[in-house]
This record gives structure tokens, sequence and C-alpha cells, in this order.
């Protein structure tokens, strides 16, 4: 397995960077060929050069890549550079949109997941919630606000909606232009994060085609909930596999939650080459990739 790593020791401090650089170093640990790319072409100018240290491949070679959730171009710029050299990214440019942009997954989720609708404008929010009613939770198509807490995602007012909705279209590719507005269900929880947020019973599961690579939960710290009992970690995964069978992309990250009333729900779902691992063993994780990239080399 081949890894593009993005870590560097000029990336800001954050729980993301510290992500990059301790996944780049399991991949190395465990054997995988690691190679280090620009975040951006800034310097470089483009994808080819970013990856002219790369050496061509004899025969095509599965990859992954580690880093920050790109804009579409330079996923594809990327994604083409690569394929040029014989390696290739699991996930294809449409298939890394299908799971990342949860309002082009959502429609293959449905049951699986608390009802959703998604807007373009202001103007949208009045009819959406004489549909839905209040309260509604509210994200961008590729992320939410939770790390600000409950009432940065939560809105019970039409002046609450239009306003969050206003900011979120605003603010680039965490919405992409598209605002998810998402029925509110509770999920089981003993802590609530220093900004309010519930800390819901949420695991992250990375499968890879219908194959559980890697789990663990969803927050940091320890919690009463962690635990699976019984045959709570059959209930979850069965969950985890059956979005990633019908999203039918190769390589996915599945969040799944415990509703307070006890059943087990999808909340969102991403490419894992950006996902947070979480408590997720990075050892088990980069483990299973390799022994993956050797499949896939040998059959090809």
């Amino acid at each position: 397995m081949i890894v593009l790593s993005e870590a560097s020791d000029q990336l800001e401090p954050s729980a993301s960077a510290r992500d990059i650089k301790a996944s780049t170093e399991a991949a190395r640990l465990m054997g995988c060929s690691v190679y280090h790319i620009p975040q951006d072409f800034d310097r470089c100018g483009n994808a080819e050069n970013a990856l002219s240290h790369i050496p061509a491949q004899e025969r095509e070679v599965p990859a992954v890549w580690i880093g920050y959730i790109p804009t579409f171009a330079h996923y594809q710029a990327v994604y083409g550079a690569a394929l040029d050299k014989n390696i290739r990214l699991l996930n294809t440019p449409e298939e890394h949109l299908r799971v990342q942009e949860f309002d082009r997954a959502y429609p293959l989720l449905r049951g699986l997941t608390p009802e959703s609708r998604v807007i373009t404008s202001v103007e949208q929010c009045q009819d959406v919630a004489s549909q839905m009613g209040y309260p509604l939770f509210i994200k961008g198509a590729v992320q939410s606000l939770k790390a600000l807490g409950w009432e940065a995602c939560v809105v019970h007012t039409p002046e609450e909606f239009e306003r969050l909705t206003a900011y979120l279209l605003r603010s680039g590719e965490r919405a992409r232009g598209r605002v998810v507005v998402r029925r509110v269900v509770g999920l089981r929880h003993t802590r609530i994060s220093p900004q309010g947020f519930p800390l819901g019973r949420e695991y992250r599961v990375f499968v890879y085609r219908r194959r559980v690579v890697a789990w663990g939960y969803y927050w940091e710290g320890e919690d009463d909930l962690k635990a699976l009992a019984g045959g709570e970690l059959d209930e979850m995964l069965e969950v985890a596999l059956e979005a990633a069978k019908r999203l039918a992309v190769p390589y996915v990250a599945v969040d799944a939650g415990q509703a307070e009333g006890g059943g087990w729900i999808v909340i969102e779902t991403g490419d894992p080459q950006f996902a947070g691992v979480s408590q997720i063993s990075l050892f088990r994780l980069w483990s299973e990739l390799r022994k993956i990239g050797e499949e896939e080399t040998n059959t090809i």
C-alpha cells in the first residue's frame, strides 16, 4: 500500500494535524510506502509537480491519502496525477464525493438516518420548517459546527434558522453552497462538551468493500457508554455495513450512534482518507490496509 501524506512539522497544531501525523507514523511502522505531498499547490503549481518525487509503479498499486478534506478539484487533480504513475487511490473522485457530501449520500441512506432536507438559500427555510417543525439540526453539506456547541447546530425559531443558514452558506468548503436540515434525534449520552454539545454514544467505522477494517468510539476521553455489551457490537456494525453497502463506495467511514430509544442510526458518512481517527486503533487500521494493498496488488 502506498500512502500520500500531508503530515508536516509546519502544520498548525490541531486535532486534525495530530491525527494526520499519528496515522502517517502508524502507516510507516506497518510497512507502507509513505510519500509526503503538500496540502495545496501554492508553491509547486500543480498536482504533477506535487507528486513528481514519487516513482511511477511498474503495475497498478492501491494508495491511501492522509490529509485534510480537499476541494473536489484538488482531489481530482491528485487522483489523476497519481493514476498517471500507476498509483490508484481507493476511491475515485465521484466515489469520494458520494460519501463526503451528505446530500449525495442521503438518498441512499433513507431509513438508516434521520429525515433530512437540502436547501440552497435562506428563502427556503420557512417552507422546510413548516414541513418538518422545530427543533432542527443544521449543518453544511460537508461539515457541521458541532465543535462550537449545540446552539451552533440546533435551531428553534425562524430567526435562528435563517441566521445559521446564512452563516453556513457563506462558509465556503464547509457547506459548498448547500445546507442540510435534519430532524433532531437524541442519542444516549452521559457527557457534554465544554461548548455544550451532548457527546452521544457514537462510533466511527472504517469499511473497505463491505469489510470492517477498524472501528472505535467517536469521542475522546473515558465514557461509561463506550463499552459495547451483549449483541450491541453486532447491531452497531450491522448498521454501518448496511450503509456502506448502499453507498457502494470502496472505502467509507460510517458514524453510527445509539438513539435514546436504543436503536442504532447512521449519523453521517465520509471518506476515511480525511476522517478523524477518533479512538480507532491505528495499528489495527494500517495493518488491515497493508493487507488489502498486498491482496489487491497481487491480483492485478
